[in-house]
């Protein structure tokens, strides 16, 4: 039984401080499961004490002890990984077998990938008369959201342990169970007391309280651009490092000469995973002017075979989004497109065909839309893909990147080289050619208004270390 009304601090299971909870509920049937207690400041202090404390020792651990410590939570994981699947199919909606597969999957992923460079990784360096030593940070406040659970915790607090930093970690209110078993997981694998401790809790109270935290070293955080903001701002004063991974409009870029119907399907098809709501989803499709009727077809198609529905029935392709509030933005975006003059390909507003429960959205797509336009300008974190049209690859790339936003890009092209030569005008983190997707191991993260810092594989690791120069070491 998953304890939801207890926090996670120095190695135990505790009360709040003040008791207080919040109910979670199923986004397909929107029924309240459960109550889970929401922590304020004076946990987040006895929390932030326990790593501080903690800290002095686990800093020193060796290499060999915190592969140990990693090879038995990957252990652990794997044997309740289908439990998480059902948390987060539950809690946010995926289909179940994507859940089990692709969310829980992804935490087990990032697990392996640290444990894969803790064991390589060189944390000193030789120059002429110094020794150049990477050590950890210190205490980590980690804030991550709904939409990708066990990812954005596991490729936090993987390499912040391989690192030998200790964590105060704020999982989304809307997706705490899976961040609960997280935890029982990892005091079963005996990860020493006051290293790792969770709080559930709200942005503007939890999150705010570790963000301000004098005795917090660390900020990383994923989620809004506008939730960042707020983050880094109460971050300042105590200049802490802030590591963010934020909001995006990513650009796909479809050029002449490219297989139309394997981009176009499949650029839809990613659009539409996980009910659209993917901070680096390729939600601006952007294709030669000429094509976009024959594009929109091959699109419509797609979402016309996409079905919402249960998580966990049969056939269906994707659940519901996160709750109420995203389900109302969305509408109200859809009926701006429309307003604004896009045409609708398919989808539009309100709930889809048999559906009288539930925050389901109808796959939506829109062609002929101008990137002035309020759908390709905003974040809509739904399944709702925008086509515009250039004239030629040089307004293809410059429509690209004219967003606030930089975390990643798409191209097709007819060829690699043509690929590799726009991938390289894109501004983002993340730029994938030809349909290949994330390579765990290469970093993670944005340009611009889509963050700073980076995560996964040795890139990840890095972000949880200090660079300490220490000269006269190599002196005779």
């Amino acid at each position: 039984m998953v304890n939801r009304l207890q926090f996670y601090i120095d190695g135990a299971w505790v009360d709040p401080v003040v008791k207080k909870s919040t109910p979670v509920v199923n986004p397909a049937t929107e029924e309240a499961m459960y109550e889970v207690a929401l922590g304020s400041k004076a946990d987040v202090d006895k929390a932030v004490a326990a790593a501080k404390r903690a800290f002095e020792t686990f800093s020193q651990t060796s290499r060999e002890e915190r592969v140990a410590l990693l090879e038995k939570i990957i252990t652990i994981y794997k044997g309740r990984m289908k439990e998480i699947g059902a948390a987060v199919s539950d809690e946010m909606g995926a289909p179940l077998p994507m859940a089990e597969k692709l969310q829980a999957g992804a935490g087990l992923g990032h697990l392996m990938s640290t444990l894969d460079v803790l064991k390589k990784y060189e944390f000193e360096e030789t120059l002429p008369s110094s020794v150049v030593v990477r050590e950890p940070v210190g205490v980590v406040g980690m804030i991550t959201p709904w939409n990708w659970p066990l990812n954005q915790i596991a490729c936090k607090v993987a390499p912040a342990l391989a690192a030998g930093c200790t964590m105060i970690l704020k999982p989304s209110e809307f997706t705490p169970t899976s961040a609960l078993i997280f935890a029982e997981i990892l005091h079963e694998a005996g990860v020493p007391k006051g290293v790792f401790n969770l709080i559930n809790g709200l942005g503007p109270e939890v999150g705010a309280a570790m963000s301000e935290h004098p005795d917090i070293d660390m900020i990383s955080f994923t989620g809004s651009t506008r939730a960042g903001i707020d983050v880094a701002k109460r971050a300042a004063p105590t200049v802490k490092r802030v590591s963010q991974e934020l909001g995006g409009k990513s650009p796909n870029v479809i050029l002449e000469g490219s297989d139309l119907n394997k981009a176009v399907i499949g650029g839809v098809m990613h659009m539409f995973n996980n009910s659209g709501q993917s901070c680096n989803a390729p939600s601006r499709m952007i294709v030669p002017a000429a094509r976009m009727k024959e594009v929109a077809a091959i699109a419509k198609g797609v979402a016309d075979k996409t079905k919402a529905g249960d998580p966990r029935g049969e056939g269906t392709t994707i659940g519901p989004v996160v709750n109420r509030g995203q389900w109302d933005k969305i509408q109200a975006l859809i009926n701006k497109g429309i307003e604004e003059g896009a045409t609708l390909v398919a989808g539009g507003p309100g709930l889809p065909e048999g559906v009288n429960k539930g925050f389901y959205v109808r796959p939506t797509i829109f062609a002929d839309v101008k990137p002035e336009m309020t759908i390709s300008r905003e974040e809509i974190f739904g399944p709702v893909l925008v086509i515009i049209g250039a004239q030629d690859e040089n307004e293809a790339v410059k429509i690209a990147n004219d967003t606030p936003y930089g975390l990643a890009g798409y191209v097709t092209a007819p060829t690699i080289e043509k690929a590799r030569e726009v991938g390289r005008k894109i501004r983002a983190g993340n730029v994938n050619l030809q349909g290949v997707p994330n390579d765990r191991t290469a970093p993670f993260g944005g340009y611009k208004q889509s963050g700073n810092g980076r995560e996964w594989g040795r890139f990840g690791l890095e972000e949880y270390l200090e660079v300490k120069a220490v000269a006269g070491y190599n002196a005779a």
